[in-house]
């Protein structure tokens, strides 16, 4: 398995406000960029699969309105949290 319990918890301890803060969006925002990482490498392997291809698309759609909040509600945040993710946008 790709991402196991250890590796939950590490991405919310240096996104979130502690190892088991799992509900704050850059928290969930990196978690979600870990997965989309992952996911686009195995379709460069795999590019006929469909299902993940599908999968990933709407992972991006989560993370996007996820980024669309914290952009609305704390543009300070916002701007912190792509910095350091290195999204460009």
């Amino acid at each position: 398995m790709y991402l196991d319990k250890a590796k939950k918890q590490e991405i919310f301890e240096n996104y979130g406000k502690s190892n088991s803060d799992t509900g704050s969006v850059e928290g969930q925002v990196a978690l979600f960029s870990y997965r989309i990482s992952h996911l686009t490498e195995h379709l460069k392997l795999n590019r006929k699969d469909y299902n993940t291809e599908r999968s990933l698309t709407m992972l991006v759609g989560k993370r996007r309105r996820l980024l669309d909040y914290l952009k609305e509600k704390d543009i300070e945040r916002y701007r912190a949290l792509i910095k350091k993710l290195g999204l460009r946008r």
